[in-house]
């Protein structure tokens, strides 16, 4: 996957694990550094990377600014009962 552009819809956990990943690896940084600031371990980094699912909104925000990310919610222009629904 190719690093996001200046906006990125994501539509799945699996698409933000990659972007996370290619991020991090774009910013030549290593797991290890990331889990660092983030007052986790490597392997649960490394967890998190492969399954975004888990992370916590504020885990996600602080992850995303210690990789020069911005996350971003906006408002749709279709009509949301047009889109399939998300398993809770």
């Amino acid at each position: 996957m190719s690093l996001p552009s200046s906006l990125t819809t994501i539509h799945t956990p699996e698409q933000l694990g990659a972007i996370l990943r290619d991020q991090r690896r774009a910013r030549r940084m290593s797991q290890s550094q990331v889990a660092t600031r983030l007052d986790i371990s490597q392997s649960w980094f490394s967890e998190l990377e492969q399954n975004p699912a888990e992370l916590n909104l504020a885990r996600l925000l602080v992850l995303a600014k210690t990789l020069g990310l911005e996350v971003m919610i906006r408002a749709q222009d279709e009509n949301p009962s047009d889109t399939p629904r998300e398993d809770w």
